[in-house]
């Protein structure tokens, strides 16, 4: 009888003792997870302030579009069936057809020398 109470009273304690190193734990885990998002957050915060999240991309396209289109023009020119003398003739003529388009559009300015 008298083992049986000292068994009971062990395994009482014992069970006590776990539970309270359970809590322990539990509230162990629970400060790491608090101090883990604090840390993201913070991590987050200087990552926006280096790097926007949001950006403009508008000159990046620009720019891309215009060496596509740069591309595009040099391909066209390797490529075209006509010999070299009458393709660059031609090119000369439609960029002076679309100078003088430009120039008849707005009134022609004389350019500033400084002088009266």
């Amino acid at each position: 009888m008298k083992w049986n109470r000292l068994l009971k009273s062990l395994l009482k304690t014992t069970l006590y003792i776990l539970d309270q190193a359970a809590e322990q734990i539990d509230r162990a885990a629970d400060s790491a997870a608090d101090i883990r998002d604090q840390a993201k957050r913070a991590v987050d915060h200087a990552a926006s302030a280096i790097q926007p999240q949001e950006e403009d991309h508008t000159f990046r396209n620009l720019v891309s579009f215009a060496a596509g289109v740069g591309l595009g023009v040099g391909a066209g020119i390797l490529l075209a069936p006509a010999r070299g003398a009458d393709l660059r003739s031609s090119i000369s003529d439609r960029v002076k057809d679309i100078g003088d388009g430009l120039r008849g559009r707005g009134p022609i300015r004389e350019k500033a020398t400084g002088t009266d």
